[in-house]
C-alpha cells in the first residue's frame, strides 16, 4: 500500500473535463514518482475509491491528492490552484453529475474520520462541452504541467520529510 495516492477526476471525452486524467498520464509517463507514491486515473468514479478507504479498516494512504477540472467565476482557465474541500462552491456540494468533485460531505469524513489527509488540486476549466468533445484546450493543457510540478514538488516534501524525521 502506498502513502500517498494521486486521483485524476474527469472524462477525457469532455474537452477540459479530461484535466485529472490526463495529468495521471503525464505524471506516469514523464516523471519517475517515489514508491511511495500511485497515480490512477479514476475517472468518474472517484467516490467509489474514496468509499473504500472510508470503510477500510487498514491499509489507507496518509495522503490523497484530488485532480479535477473547476469552473470558479473569479478564475481563468488555466488557472492551477490548491482548494480546501470547505471552499467547494455550495452549488457543486452535492453534484452528483460525472464532472463534478465527489460530496464534500465524502471528503470531511475521510480527512475527520480515517486521519487522511486530503488535498486537492484544481485547475480553471475553459470549456466544458455538453457533448463529447476530445481534448483540452490550450490553457488546461499548459494547466497539465502546473499540476505535475505542484504534484511533484508536495511529493519530494513528504520524501523529504520522511527521511528526516
Amino acid at each position: 500500500m502506498c502513502s500517498i495516492v494521486i486521483f485524476g477526476c474527469g472524462n477525457l471525452i469532455m474537452g477540459d473535463d479530461g484535466f485529472g486524467p490526463t495529468v495521471i498520464e503525464k505524471l506516469t509517463t514523464s516523471y519517475t514518482l517515489p514508491e511511495s507514491a500511485v497515480a490512477i486515473d479514476a475517472m468518474t468514479g472517484i467516490r467509489e475509491y474514496l468509499f473504500d478507504y472510508l470503510l477500510s479498516e487498514d491499509g489507507r494512504p496518509e495522503h490523497i491528492i484530488i485532480l479535477d477540472a473547476v469552473d470558479f467565476a473569479d478564475r481563468e482557465p488555466g488557472d492551477v490552484f490548491l482548494i480546501d474541500s470547505s471552499s467547494i462552491p455550495c452549488r457543486k456540494t452535492h453534484d452528483f453529475s460525472l464532472h463534478q468533485f465527489p460530496t464534500v460531505n465524502l471528503l470531511h469524513e475521510l480527512e475527520e474520520h480515517t486521519g487522511i489527509n486530503v488535498t486537492i488540486i484544481a485547475a480553471q476549466a475553459e470549456y466544458i462541452p455538453t457533448e463529447i468533445e476530445m481534448g483540452l484546450s490550450v490553457p488546461m493543457t499548459t494547466a497539465v504541467s502546473k499540476a505535475c510540478e505542484i504534484i511533484m514538488h508536495m511529493l519530494f516534501e513528504t520524501v523529504q520529510r520522511g527521511a528526516s524525521g
